[in-house]
């Protein structure tokens, strides 16, 4: 029983037993990719990188089970369904990036999606051993890569300081001065002029150490001039 197991598996050719057996490897590689991502609040989690990682190995079954059952198909090309693989997960990858006024989220999540689909493609074809290495190597990445790259900047992080202010404003300088004051550094800014109104709207990228006072800085900087609102926004792409 053990041995025809094995001979299922392993074999080039496409049968139940080893198509089943696949299915469901990649299956619980995928869950493990797609726990990760919950765990750091993505919309994208476990059921999605599931099905992804799945899709991807079925594909790479029929590519293989075509030519092999139709011989005398014209264009039996086993890599002519898998390719279509990689150019049509671009579209979920899509779907995860969010772009909001400067601050790009969910790069991460997008480039774990084309990964784990890689994945299920290998899982197809029978490489199980990379195919569990890579999942690993995903985990170490998104895992302890992240504490490292923390501990590289020392607590820095990447935010936007949103401002609105009455008037147009046309001289930052105030602002450049308490921030640094702060021990912030200012690596952009976007404005927003509304001539009706009229107001200012401020979006200052900056870099700053995660135990900074933001409420110190905020009082410091509504005080330069009249505020109407203030806030932090997330930069950060996870």
């Amino acid at each position: 029983m053990t041995d025809h197991f094995l001979t299922a598996i392993t074999s080039n050719e496409v049968n139940t037993l080893g198509a089943v057996f696949k299915l469901c490897l990649s299956l619980l590689l995928g869950c493990c990719v797609g726990m990760e991502r919950k765990r750091k609040g993505q919309i994208a989690g476990i059921r999605t990188f599931a099905l992804i990682s799945m899709g991807a190995t079925l594909a790479m079954l029929l590519s293989i089970y075509v030519p092999q059952e139709y011989l005398g198909l014209k264009n039996g090309d086993p890599g002519r369904i898998a390719a279509q693989v990689i150019t049509g997960i671009g579209f979920l990858g899509a779907g995860a990036i969010i772009q909001m006024k400067g601050s790009v989220r969910g790069l991460t999540t997008a480039a774990g999606i084309w990964m784990v689909a890689t994945i299920g493609m290998a899982v197809g074809v029978g490489m199980y051993a990379v195919s569990i290495v890579a999942t690993g190597l995903i985990l170490v990445i998104l895992v302890l890569l992240e504490q490292l790259e923390h501990r590289i900047h020392v607590g820095w992080e990447t935010r936007i300081i949103r401002i609105r202010t009455e008037g147009i404003l046309t001289d930052i300088d105030a602002y450049r001065s308490t921030l640094a004051r702060f021990h912030i550094n200012l690596i952009n800014v976007f404005v927003e002029y509304d001539y009706e109104a009229p107001l200012t709207r401020l979006n200052l990228v900056v870099l700053t150490k995660n135990t900074t006072d933001i409420v110190k800085v905020f009082e410091s900087l509504a005080a330069i001039r009249k505020t109407q609102s203030i806030s932090l926004a997330n930069q950060v792409s996870i």
